[in-house]
């Protein structure tokens, strides 16, 4: 049996910072340390080769992470960079399952960095005749 390609858009629309930082961001909400957690289905038990896309603004320091159902991402998860990235991460030390994952997204509280995240796209491979991922109302 083949397989298919397929993908899951989360809108985050945060800024992360210090209580005392802003970088007055009108689409970003002011989160913290750590936005909200972010539904998505995946529709089999068996998601391969599996990488998250990250669109960030303004990372100014390494540490922050990308959580996948409450795990961390192994190594660096969004490199620093001045304005705009879209940065593309294996998914290693966390794991998708059958049906709703949650997505969040936690800033290193040992520095003063302030940053926002736009949209997270989570891909990987399904066996062909799979259901389809769907964002959640989550």
């Amino acid at each position: 049996m083949g397989t298919h390609a397929t993908y899951a858009t989360v809108y985050v629309g945060a800024h992360l910072g210090p209580s005392d930082s802003s970088l007055s961001l009108d689409w970003a909400d002011d989160v913290g340390d750590v936005t909200d957690e972010y539904g998505f289905e995946v529709g089999t038990d068996d998601p391969r080769d599996p990488f998250v896309g990250i669109q960030a603004f303004d990372v100014g320091e390494y540490g922050h992470e990308i959580l996948l159902n409450g795990e961390p991402l192994s190594g660096f998860d969004i490199p620093p960079n001045d304005g705009w990235q879209h940065w593309t991460d294996a998914v290693t030390g966390a794991s998708l399952i059958e049906g709703e994952n949650v997505l969040a997204v936690r800033r290193d509280e040992g520095t003063d960095d302030a940053f926002a995240v736009g949209t997270v796209r989570v891909h990987w491979k399904q066996p062909a005749g799979a259901e389809d991922a769907a964002p959640s109302d989550g």
